[in-house]
Order: structure tokens, then C-alpha cells, then sequence
């Protein structure tokens, strides 16, 4: 029960963090290629203090990690969060698909006149 409330904690805070359109764009960039966050600041209209909460958000989802280099921090994208957030979303899929093909075989044993 423990561990299921710490998955489900998890999942709310890495999708709650992906539900930003601004940080969704700042992990798929941080994946493609590591970037301080003046880098990644430069891309948006915000102030680089916004910018930093964003990057604090993924960091506390998981999303990303931040890697001292120098005098700088290198926002690294983590693609093992990525991977838990599609297994709980490809959990829910089947979930669905159970569901639809329960449906189709209930409609399947419906004779088609309602008079029959």
C-alpha cells in the first residue's frame, strides 16, 4: 500500500510538472541536449528566476538533473522518468482496451432485432 502511494505521488508530480507547456518543452530540449538555464532562458519571454522554477519543477519530478560543470548547472533531461510515465500510461491504455473489447464482445452477443 506504502509503495503504491509513493508511485501514485510520483506520477502526479511528474505529470502535474508535464502539464506546463513551457517545461514540457524544457525536458524535450534537455533531452535532445544538455543546456545550462541560460541557454534554455533564451528561448522563452520570461526572466531567468522563471525559468529556474521550471527547471526546479522537473528537478523535483525527476525530470531533470541539474550537473555542476564549472560555474554553470547543466540541465540534463532523465529519460527513465520519461519511461515510468509511459508504463503507468501504457498500464491505463490497456486498462481501456480491456474495457472497449469487453464492450465489442457484449455488443458481438447482442442479437441485432430487438424483437428476437
Amino acid at each position: 500500500m506504502v509503495a503504491q502511494q509513493e508511485l501514485d505521488e510520483q506520477a502526479n508530480r511528474i505529470f502535474r510538472a508535464l502539464a506546463d507547456t513551457t517545461r514540457r518543452d524544457i525536458v524535450r530540449r534537455t533531452l535532445t541536449a544538455d543546456a545550462s538555464i541560460s541557454e534554455l532562458a533564451r528561448d522563452y519571454d520570461m526572466s531567468f528566476a522563471a525559468v529556474q522554477k521550471h527547471v526546479a519543477v522537473l528537478e523535483a519530478a525527476d525530470l531533470v538533473a541539474r550537473i555542476p560543470r564549472g560555474r554553470e548547472r547543466i540541465i540534463h533531461g532523465n529519460p527513465e522518468t520519461i519511461r515510468r510515465a509511459q508504463d503507468l500510461l501504457g498500464h491505463f491504455e490497456q486498462i481501456w482496451r480491456g474495457r472497449i473489447d469487453r464492450l465489442d464482445a457484449l455488443f458481438a452477443e447482442t442479437p441485432d432485432d430487438p424483437h428476437t
